[in-house]
Order: structure tokens, then C-alpha cells, then sequence
């Protein structure tokens, strides 16, 4: 969404906030160039299916003078140990600068209401576009090419949910802790901690990873049944569901 008027400022980083990737940044030294800015956390399935785009947008438009920054704000107890999200960005091959807002001191000053949320600001550091949520990337992307004056043909949407023309159906809700029943949604996922076996739908499965695990994907929305068994060394802080398209679509 394009910002009406060009007064908000970009709020300074705390400076007691660690980096990974980078050494610490000042928001004030940014100057002359666009910052993309995204609040993120790599338990959240939403945040998984929108860090592509950040990557390729790093890629794409870092020489140009594009600055990306992921901050990471925990929704669940794995996101506040920072060797954890450390060894979320090394697996995921996050290159660009990601701050670590462990106790949500940038999520307040924000006043940031959920994940995935992204701001772009202006070389002179004033708010330019705003999205919350997924989706709006041609949009996101536009604004960044209209600041560096560049023209190309946008990333091509990865999930053909992305597509604004998408006819997509609201899932279940997400469901805290462990959670097995019936459910309708595209794909279900787990945000899992620990190292093991889970077992779905009868089907066993390791765990190496905390994180978001993606359980189940219909391809499209769909009314299904989950069984989820945990074995040992295997906490399920969640159980999240993510649209698909109408099966009409």
C-alpha cells in the first residue's frame, strides 16, 4: 500500500539490539538509499512463504542501492534464543542484515500488530510503502524499482496463492501446542523444537530443525484430518494452517 504523505520518519534502531550478518547498523546512516524493512520469525509459516521474495529482492537490488533488513520478532519461545534464529538464517541462506528484536523493543516502537509486516522507506528515510501480510510483492516491488529508477520484470510469484487473482479460501485458525482433528486449509504446518521423530497421518517423519515444519500440502484448500504424534525430544509449540486455492479455481 503507497503511503499518502512522506512524513513518517524511519525509527532508529535500539542500540542494544544484536545483528547477524552484518555489524550494527544505524537507521541515520542509511541515508541516500531505500531501506526495506520486514518483520518476520522463522516459526511462522507466513513468514517462510515471504522471505523468498526479501531474497530476491537482496539480490536483485543490493548493487542498486536497495538496503533489506529482516528483523526478527518471536511469536513462540525458540524465537527468543538467538542461537536459534542464528541457526534459522544459516539454514535458510538469509544473507542480508537481520536484527534480533528478542523482547519486541522495534515491534512496539513500531506498533506492529503481526508477521509478516514490511515497510519500505525513502533515500531520505520517510515511510514510502506498507504491507502486512503476504502477499502485495509486484506492488512492493514497483515502489522499489520507482526509488531506484530501475524497470524490470517483477519476481514471478512463487505460490499461486500470490497472485492478487487468486481465488483463495480462509483456513482454520491456528492452534496452539500439539492438535489433531479435522481442518481446512491449503497446507498445515507444525512449529516444532527439538531433535526426533514425529509421526503424521501415520506416516513417521525426523525432525532436525526447530522451526516451522511444513506437515501437509493439498496444493489447494482443503477439509482433511490431522494426526499428529509426537515422539521423544519433540516439542509442538503450534499448529498452523495456511489458504489454498478454491478447489473450483
Amino acid at each position: 500500500m503507497r503511503v499518502p504523505t512522506d512524513t513518517i520518519a524511519a525509527p532508529m534502531f535500539p542500540a542494544s539490539l544484536p545483528w547477524l550478518n552484518v555489524a550494527t547498523l544505524r537507521m541515520d546512516k542509511q541515508r541516500g538509499r531505500p531501506v526495506l524493512l520486514e518483520f518476520w520469525d522463522f516459526c511462522r509459516p507466513a513468514s517462510l512463504r515471504t522471505l523468498p521474495y526479501l531474497q530476491a529482492w537482496h539480490a536483485r537490488y543490493a548493487e542498486a542501492g536497495l538496503r533489506v533488513i529482516s528483523v526478527h520478532a518471536p511469536g513462540f519461545a525458540p524465537g527468543r534464543d538467538p542461537e536459534a534464529v542464528a541457526a534459522a538464517v544459516e539454514r535458510l541462506g538469509i544473507e542480508h542484515p537481520v536484527l534480533l528484536d528478542t523482547d519486541l523493543q522495534l515491534w512496539q516502537i513500531y506498533e506492529n500488530q503481526g508477521w509478516p509486516s514490511r515497510y519500505l522507506f525513502n533515500q531520505e528515510l520517510r515511510l514510502f510503502e506498507v504491507h502486512f501480510g503476504e502477499g502485495g510483492y509486484h506492488e512492493t516491488e514497483a515502489a522499489i524499482q520507482e526509488l531506484l529508477d530501475v524497470d524490470a520484470e517483477p519476481v514471478a510469484y512463487l505460490h499461486p496463492e500470490d497472485d492478487p487473482d487468486a481465488r483463495i479460501v480462509v483456513p482454520t485458525p491456528d492452534v496452539e501446542g500439539p492438535y489433531s482433528g479435522p481442518y481446512e486449509a491449503g497446507a498445515v504446518w507444525a512449529v516444532l523444537e527439538g531433535e526426533g521423530t514425529i509421526t503424521v497421518n501415520g506416516d513417521e517423519r525426523p525432525v532436525g530443525f526447530t522451526g516451522a515444519h511444513l506437515l501437509v500440502d493439498h496444493g489447494h484448500h482443503e477439509a482433511a484430518v490431522l494426526e499428529l504424534e509426537l515422539g521423544d525430544g519433540v516439542t509442538c509449540h503450534a499448529v498452523c494452517f495456511t489458504p489454498g486455492l478454491a478447489p473450483d479455481a
